[in-house]
Formats: structure tokens, sequence, C-alpha cells
């Protein structure tokens, strides 16, 4: 399954992510989105979503590793992607009816939102 990670680009974005190459993903404290990290597989597609003033997915990334081991804060790593060719503005998203009942839109201070294959290959562009 996809996910979204969101993040603030002042604090750390998608060209740090390309800078470290890989990153352990952490600081997340709602339930539902550490339940949505502790979930997730080594190799699973993610999109980085500044959030703040850019409000946009733009770039994706992948699951490196996953230890679930404290229950409060799992350990997931991740690796670079390659940026997205253009932006998607939650703008963009939100008028998209495939994401009617997504939590990035129903939920929006989730931190780790899951996505279908379908959002996900709408998102990249695929």
């Amino acid at each position: 399954m996809p996910y979204l990670l969101k993040t603030e680009p002042t604090v750390y974005s998608f060209s740090d992510l390309q800078r470290d190459n890989t990153t352990i993903w952490d600081g997340v404290t709602n339930p539902a989105a550490v339940k949505n990290l502790r979930g997730m597989k080594p190799d699973e597609k993610l999109l980085i979503y500044h959030t703040g003033d850019e409000k946009s997915a733009v770039g994706t990334a992948t699951v490196v590793s996953v230890d679930p081991s404290d229950a409060k804060n799992p350990q997931v790593k991740i690796k670079v992607g390659k940026p997205l060719a253009k932006p998607v503005t939650l703008a963009e998203v939100k008028a998209n009816k495939l994401f009617a009942d997504s939590p990035l839109v129903r939920q929006g201070r989730l931190s780790v939102v899951p996505l279908s294959d379908a959002q996900y290959k709408l998102l990249v562009r695929e």
C-alpha cells in the first residue's frame, strides 16, 4: 500500500531527503499516523508532501525497513526516489473525486496517510 508522508519543508524537505539519500521518518505523534507507520512494509511506495505554504506532493520515496518494536515510535527508514515533474497541490487533490473519502482530505492534520494504488498513480502522474 502506498503512503503519503507530510513534512514541513522548513523542518525537513524533499531536498533534505535528496541530500541524505535515506532517513528515519520520526516525530510522528498522532496515534492513527503512528499506526500507519507501523503498518508499512519494505519496498512500499511513498509520496513526500510539503505542508505549510506549499501544500503539495513534491517527490517519491520507498520504505527501506520498519522496526515496530517501539509501539509509540516505530523506526521507519525511507530512501529518496524522484522529484515529481510537477508538484500536485492540495487544491488539485480536493478537486478530484478519487480523493473524496481520503484521509488526506478528510483528516487534514494526519501526517501519514494511506493511499490507494490509483491515488498514488494519479499523484505521480504514472
